[in-house]
């Protein structure tokens, strides 16, 4: 296979036309909204104007009623409604953790679920999102791994997220108000339900709306794009999305990575590692995130911690450690703090950074390897959760 042929499934993604007619503008590319304006009665000498205007009330300001855009002509404004609409994805559910971490249950075209979470710190704000309805990796460790593929979500369901939390956080700026640079959803990353790299186009278009300069306006280094591995797209992700790299690692021998990410079958350590060690060339990211989930007597022994090293040496990286958030039927349990931090001690005295991810949104299910849509979890018992799980 190509190293530059798209990897794609054959899984379904549905059409921006909604069952009524009009067309969802929310994820269309510049070039597909000026051409859907030209066909639709738009004099091609304005329609790229006109894009640039309707591209700022959507994304900028969080306008969903043509009526409220103000800059175009009352009966252009007519013309537009009667074709074309403005929708993201419907809240089902919210959930507040302690921690202030939320969980949203939204709905998509078809009545599939898809969990989105936010997680407040400090100093950023950080939106996980998801890819696809369900996922086709079974990482024997992930939650989300146990609900089957769906379809792929579209570029307006994708960037449809990021929409919607911004709704809920009440952080769309006023029209013509001074310009606050103070953001309350500031980072995004692509580790939610899916594989993003199965899903690429639809993924690409979306987070190149979220970099837009006139719209969302977040920088590519404050998106980062998590793949298990999927080998032949991670040069074209630097060179068409050019966003910050995490790699679901978890294992230092292809024995155990092909236990615990099964897609380690078709594309093996010294494969995933050839693919990295190019890529903070090509799309000048500072550094790739290894992640690496700590299972107790599976993959935290200091052996495993100084293979590590061995592996990526050459690779700008930072490995974060991910404390094991169990969930019901899991067939792991979560390595105890010495040992998480004996492991961190040697990759830091290698000279790596090797932060500790702190678990965020465990009390709602919300955190990492946790989600999947409450609709599927209801309707699967533990002993048929436990089974799926080969225990």
């Amino acid at each position: 296979m190509s190293a530059t042929a798209p990897i794609t499934q054959d899984v379904m993604t549905l059409p921006r036309k909604l069952p009524d007619g009009p067309t969802n503008l929310v994820g269309l590319t510049r070039d597909a909204m000026r051409d859907l304006l030209i066909e639709s009665g738009t004099p091609e000498k304005q329609a790229r104007m006109r894009v640039g205007q309707i591209w700022t009330w959507i994304y900028q300001w969080g306008v969903r009623d043509f009526d409220q855009m103000t800059n175009l002509a009352k009966s252009y404004r007519a013309q537009l409604a009667e074709r074309f609409v403005i929708e993201i994805p419907e809240v089902v559910s919210k959930q507040l953790s302690a921690d202030g971490t939320r969980k949203y249950l939204v709905r998509i075209a078809g009545g599939h679920e898809v969990e989105v979470v936010y997680i407040p710190e400090e100093d950023r704000g950080t939106l996980c999102i998801s890819s696809q309805v369900g996922c086709t990796l079974t990482c024997s460790f992930c939650h989300t791994g146990t609900q089957k593929l769906v379809r792929n979500l579209t570029a307006g369901e994708i960037i449809g997220q990021v929409m919607m939390a911004r709704d809920d956080l009440g952080e769309w700026p006023t029209p013509g108000a001074p310009k606050d640079e103070t953001r309350l959803l500031s980072n995004i990353v692509l580790m939610g339900m899916g594989e993003p790299l199965y899903n690429f186009e639809n993924v690409r278009d979306a987070m190149k709306i979220a970099m837009d300069p006139e719209g969302i306006q977040l920088s590519r280094r404050r998106i980062t794009l998590s793949t298990s591995g999927v080998v032949p797209e991670i040069a074209r992700t630097a060179e068409e999305i050019g966003c910050q790299l995490a790699v679901s690692f978890h294992a230092t021998t292809d024995e155990v990575r092909n236990q615990l990410v099964p897609i380690n079958k078709r594309w093996n350590i010294a494969e995933l590692l050839e693919a990295l060690r190019s890529y903070p060339k090509v799309s000048n990211s500072e550094r790739i995130t290894f992640e690496y989930v700590m299972l107790k007597g599976v993959n935290d022994t200091d052996e495993d911690a100084r293979r590590l090293i061995d592996l990526i040496d050459g690779i700008p990286a930072k490995i974060n450690l991910i404390p094991f958030n169990e969930w019901p039927g899991a067939p792991y349990t979560r390595s105890s703090n010495n040992r998480i931090r004996a492991f961190a001690d040697i990759i830091y005295k290698a000279g790596y950074a090797s932060p500790i991810r702190t678990p965020r949104g465990e009390d709602i299910m919300a955190a990492c390897g946790q989600l999947k849509s409450a609709t599927e979890r209801a309707r699967k018992s533990r002993r048929q959760i436990e089974s799926e799980a080969g225990l």
